[in-house]
């Protein structure tokens, strides 16, 4: 099976520093959802690992992520798409729980969720809490500069094997490069 590991907000969709907290603020970053569907159609597995502190500092409620997330998932269907799971964390920073990134929870419970190993998996982000668990666990860190990953890429400090590139379409359009 192959599977790819994607950050939502700023990967995906457009970031926002204040949150994205309702229907109308999760917009799609030109060209993600049609990277998404030319991995499906390469038989990628695509699965969402977010932060979402926002539920934990009621800023919105779970009802309002599941919207947001049915929206995400309908938009993919409009172009052929799939996201296969979405895995979140609803906790805050302070609440120092194993499944906020950069901990490596998350992932891990996507490994035995897919009985998978993570090793050389491809785990897109736009931040170092992205990239560091990934690299903890033996996958492959991509950055892509969308969202806060210019600002990531600029205060240094990336796991070694990190790949850079421009956004997901770019990330997609290289693991889909036929081999010479």
């Amino acid at each position: 099976m192959k599977l790819i590991i994607l950050d939502r907000d700023g990967v995906i969709n457009l970031d926002s520093d204040q949150f994205i907290k309702n229907l109308a603020e999760w917009q799609p970053i030109p060209g993600s959802l049609e990277a998404i569907a030319r991995l499906n159609q390469a038989d990628y597995r695509v699965v969402v690992a977010t932060n979402q502190s926002g539920v934990g500092r009621g800023l919105f409620d779970m009802p309002t992520l599941n919207a947001i997330h049915d929206k995400m998932h309908k938009a993919c269907a409009l172009v052929g798409a799939r996201i296969d799971a979405v895995f979140f964390c609803p906790h805050t920073a302070e609440s120092h729980c194993h499944c906020r990134k950069p901990e490596t929870g998350m992932l891990e419970e996507i490994a035995l969720r897919y009985n998978v190993n993570l090793a050389d998996v491809p785990v897109v982000g736009d931040s170092l809490r992205d990239l560091l668990p990934a690299a903890a666990l033996g996958a492959t860190p991509y950055l892509v500069l969308t969202g806060k990953g210019m600002k990531t890429q600029g205060a240094g400090g990336l796991p070694e094997g990190t790949q850079v590139f421009p956004d997901l379409a770019a990330v997609a359009a290289e693991l889909l490069r036929p081999a010479i």
